[in-house]
């Protein structure tokens, strides 16, 4: 007889068992002795021995204490006489899945930390969706600085609302959202892009920008006008506001440079 760790004919020694499952022999004298496994086969000495479906049962123990599953738990749900094998695999299966789901939700909300602390971001997502309302896109963030990362407006924005917070975030917002409903009243009112109002909005929408983020010269802004015109996500912010306002708020930035970059850099 072989009392080694081997198999043989009577199955596999305790050894043997612990040593490919990962796990101590104490623990698998522990499942013996609660009854959560205990081997069908004994040598003549009284030595445990593991068959095939011994491991099977193990890999199942395994996989549910993996999950964190309870020991009491996992031998009610392994000795559940009414299910099948088959749906032992099926649940299982629909067990790893949500495990993995889970995971990649955790990898993503490490990922985001990792990049809050490198750009020292104060805001976390849900606190952006909380300022920002429904139609903010995380995305965009990564679009703005595929295109605008290596100039010193996108670094100077970075420096400045790293150090914003939520109250700060919740003021800029407020403003903007103050400054919107006045470009809407003057263009719903009949006010021409190139009078004087328009050119007083407009140059408070700049001011608005260098207050906040950056120093936004006035080909900066004429090229943010253009933009409001160009991209149809931003046409359809302004636009979502008073059709039509994307294209005379261009106007009035356009018009407003001209008029004032004579004195003004």
């Amino acid at each position: 007889m072989n009392g080694g760790e081997g198999p043989d004919r009577t199955g596999y020694a305790v050894g043997a068992v612990a040593k490919f499952a990962k796990v101590t022999v104490r623990t698998l004298h522990h499942y013996d002795e609660i009854g959560l496994l205990s081997p069908r086969g004994r040598t003549r000495a009284g030595y445990r021995r593991y068959d095939e479906a011994d491991l099977d049962r193990l890999q199942r123990i395994l996989f549910y204490r993996e999950l964190g599953f309870p020991l009491e738990e996992i031998a009610a749900v392994l000795d559940d006489g009414s299910v099948s094998p088959s749906e032992h695999l099926r649940r299982r299966h629909r067990l790893l899945t949500d495990r993995i789901a889970r995971l990649q939700e955790l990898a993503a909300a490490v990922e985001h930390a990792m990049e809050a602390e490198k750009m020292g971001i104060q805001l976390t997502p849900e606190e952006k969706f909380e300022v920002f309302g429904d139609s903010y896109r995380e995305e965009w963030e990564t679009e703005a600085e595929q295109r605008w990362g290596s100039g010193d407006a996108w670094a100077e924005s970075r420096r400045r609302t790293g150090g914003y917070g939520k109250a700060d975030w919740e003021r800029i917002k407020a403003e903007g959202d103050a400054l919107n409903a006045r470009l809407a009243e003057a263009f719903t009112a009949g006010e021409p892009a190139g009078g004087g109002p328009a050119a007083d909005l407009a140059e408070a929408h700049r001011q608005q920008i260098t207050d906040n983020f950056y120093a936004c010269g006035y080909e900066m802004h004429r090229c943010l006008a253009e933009m409001y015109v160009a991209d149809p996500r931003f046409t359809a912010v302004y636009d979502g506001l008073a059709p039509g306002l994307a294209q005379w708020l261009h106007d009035a930035i356009l018009a407003n440079a001209a008029l004032r970059s004579g004195t003004q850099a």
